[in-house]
């Protein structure tokens, strides 16, 4: 028996049915060890003995890591299959390093979906593990280490803000210097005209284009005046021009580009995007009930495409549309990329041509649906012919005012055809007309306007500014903006990205104080070393050491001249030292406690709302029920009695299971009286777990034999 390595549980199900009965399945559910907390700062870092990382088992690990080492030792060989990135490369170095496997020869599979014939072929071609890339990803670690705890120390303890980071500190920055832009703009005023004239029938708005050959720009309400006066009552046509344009397809998704769009066709937030894209990738049943992988690698700022998906989807577009919507242009140019660059990464795209989203429309989610037809459509029509366009733009004069109408008329569809709904472009037919053709005024729209700021940053123009600065990669541009907005730093409703006064604060006392690192420049120069350590061009020891000892002078100076802000107070005194009571911020908002703090804990109650009671009584207890709310501010209906009695209204169905000795599959080794019992998790799978959960939480995965 074999066993395969991958990160996600999804994933094992997935390679299971194509690997067969010889192959053991097991997930890692992502990395299995991180950074310690203990050293010199907490940070896990032997700084004196060249930046030597010491790593501990993540709590929630330890039995997925009894589990994968018993595994391990019953295996004939042991083969790893994350992810084909650094993220993924330092999880295979982990497994490697904590189940004892040689590093120098333990089989490494790299693949960028999750199909038959990828495995297949990563199986026939695997590769050891990237310790280039290991060692990249472990300087980002550290760097961030680094970063984080002293300067997220140093701001809570001088202005109470509670993190910064190398990316999350540079996005901010992003967003606060815009806000700054934005608070300085002065609205000018300017006039605009509209007219509407009837044509056979149908109306028609006209905007005013030109005056006297010049662009329009009609500053005040005397000057429309002006306009107005040498306007006459009809219009007539002083030009007809027809040109044919042609708009070629756009490029095949990366991470940013997807997760702009989806923001902007489907108001998805980055991270929905991200986890939807992620289920997409990791396969869905949608082929006779069992799991399939729909899309590449959704994490990636690559354009190009394979030759093997080029020529199949060009002998489906000819199949399907003729060989007219094939662009030869394009498909040579994106051929020549490919054989030009020596990394596997893709561009985002469908696994197969002939799963069209119409066809497995029924096995998806809508939010699944709406993502996975952009991204097949994106990807094919980024290979299809330009859509041609008959564009006729007729001029509309009086007394040296120009008014323009624009109409537009399919030639050739080209791209659009595979697009369906996503192009937005209809068309707009005119009628045949003249030039000399006069037409009455039947209506005169003059309108004051001012100009005005320029809109605060979506979630999808921010994705786009730090892909074009090199603030992060395609795999943290989700996980920054979840931060930033974790920390109170910015709010995001609808998306629109505010600032909110500690981010603000957070901000300005970062540039005042650590101008460099949270620049956009040194923050994608810095990337641009992770690179080249990947690449074997760079040493990560020197890359720590430039960063370092620099950062350590800048972090005493900040120490020193970062003024504390003083807790405001309330007027009270504390009851049990006398030192004033002020307001603090905790984790789950303000609250009133002592200024003496950490000598005195006292921390003022707060007043709670009376209960509010339903009308009715608990069916266990007698006593009345009451409207609560959980951790998570959600509503419920529960007993009074709480804790004595712990019903709760619409759960009556919910009773925990009752194990009897038949149940038992063995006794279990973490607890004296509990034995293992098959159970299922919350995505559907078996698994062995204790009988005493919650106090016992042993569990072991189940080797399914079909």
């Amino acid at each position: 028996m074999k066993l395969v390595i991958v990160e996600s549980p999804t994933k094992s199900h997935t390679f299971k049915r194509y690997l067969g009965e010889e192959y053991e399945i097991l997930p890692s559910v992502g990395h299995i060890r991180d950074l310690a907390t203990s050293g010199k700062g907490g940070l896990g870092v032997d700084i004196e003995n060249n930046f030597t990382a010491r790593y501990v088992i993540n709590k929630d690990k330890a039995t997925v890591v009894r589990s994968l080492e018993k595994a391990a030792k019953k295996a004939d060989e042991v083969i790893l299959a994350t992810d084909p990135d650094r993220e993924g490369e330092a999880i295979a170095w982990h497994l490697a390093t904590v189940l004892k496997l040689p590093i120098e020869s333990t089989k490494r599979l790299e693949f960028h979906e999750i199909t038959r014939e990828s495995i297949a072929e990563a199986m026939e071609k695997p590769r050891t593990i990237d310790m280039k890339l290991v060692s990249s990803q472990e300087t980002r670690r550290v760097l961030d280490r680094i970063i984080g705890f002293k300067l997220s120390s140093l701001l809570y303890k001088k202005i109470r803000s509670r993190s910064a980071g190398r990316v999350q500190s540079a996005a901010l920055k992003l967003i606060c210097d815009h806000e700054k832009e934005i608070n300085a703009f002065k609205p000018e005023e300017y006039w605009s005209l509209n007219v509407d004239i009837e044509i056979k029938g149908v109306v028609y708005n006209l905007a005013l284009d030109r005056v006297d050959g010049k662009a329009v720009k009609i500053k005040n309400e005397q000057e429309m005046k002006d306009i107005l006066a040498r306007l006459e009552t009809s219009l007539t046509i002083s030009s007809i021009k027809v040109n044919e344009r042609v708009k070629t397809s756009k490029d095949p998704f990366t991470t940013s580009t997807l997760q702009q769009e989806a923001f902007n066709r489907f108001n998805f937030r980055t991270k929905k995007t991200t986890v939807v894209a992620q289920k997409l990738y990791e396969g869905l049943a949608v082929e006779n009930g069992e799991n399939v992988g729909l899309i590449t690698y959704m994490r990636t700022d690559s354009t190009r495409l394979s030759d093997s998906f080029i020529n199949r989807a060009s002998n489906y577009i000819s199949e399907n549309f003729g060989k007219e919507y094939i662009n030869p242009t394009q498909r040579n140019r994106i051929l020549k990329e490919t054989e030009q660059v020596q990394d596997a990464h893709e561009a985002i795209r469908p696994t197969s041509t002939h799963r069209t989203p119409e066809s497995i429309k029924s096995s998806l989610s809508k939010d699944e649906y709406n993502l996975y037809r952009l991204i097949y459509a994106r990807a094919m029509a980024s290979l299809m012919a330009p859509r041609k366009e008959e564009v006729t733009v007729i001029i509309f004069s009086s007394q040296g005012l120009d008014f323009k109408l624009e109409g537009v008329h399919t030639l050739f569809e080209g791209y659009a055809k595979v697009m369906g709904d996503l192009e937005t472009n209809r068309d707009k037919e005119l009628p045949v007309l003249s030039e000399g053709e006069a037409f009455i005024i039947k209506s005169k729209t003059p309108k004051q306007n001012f100009t005005k700021a320029p809109p605060r940053y979506n979630e999808a123009k921010l994705v786009k500014l730090m892909e074009e600065l090199g603030i992060g990669r395609p795999s943290t541009y989700a996980s920054t903006i979840e931060t930033i907005l974790a920390r109170k730093y910015v709010t995001g409703t609808g998306g629109i990205l505010t600032p909110t006064d500690q981010g603000m604060l957070t901000n300005s006392t970062l540039e005042e104080n650590f101008p460099d690192l949270i620049d956009a420049k040194y923050t994608a120069d810095m990337e641009k070393q992770l690179d080249e350590i990947a690449e074997g061009e760079l040493s990560r020891v020197e890359v720590l050491k430039d960063f370092y000892y620099p950062f350590e002078k800048l972090v005493e100076a900040a120490n020193t001249n970062i003024d504390k802000i003083a807790a405001k107070e309330t007027g009270e005194l504390c009851p049990e030292c006398g030192s004033p009571l002020v307001i603090r911020k905790g984790r789950y908002g303000e609250f009133v406690g002592c200024s003496n703090y950490p000598t005195c804990h006292y921390i003022k109650p707060q007043p709670k709302d009376p209960p509010k009671f339903t009308g009715e009584n608990c069916p266990l207890c007698g006593k009345p029920l009451v409207e609560r709310k959980d951790r998570k501010g959600r509503p419920f209906v529960g007993c009074s009695g709480y804790p004595a009695c712990h019903y709760i209204k619409g759960n009556e169905n919910k009773v925990p299971p009752v194990y009897t000795e038949k149940d038992y599959v063995k006794k279990c080794p973490d607890c004296e009286d509990g034995h293992l019992v098959v159970k299922k998790s919350k995505y559907g799978n078996d698994y062995l777990g204790c009988t005493n959960f919650p106090k016992c939480r042993h569990m072991e995965y189940i080797n399914k034999k079909k």
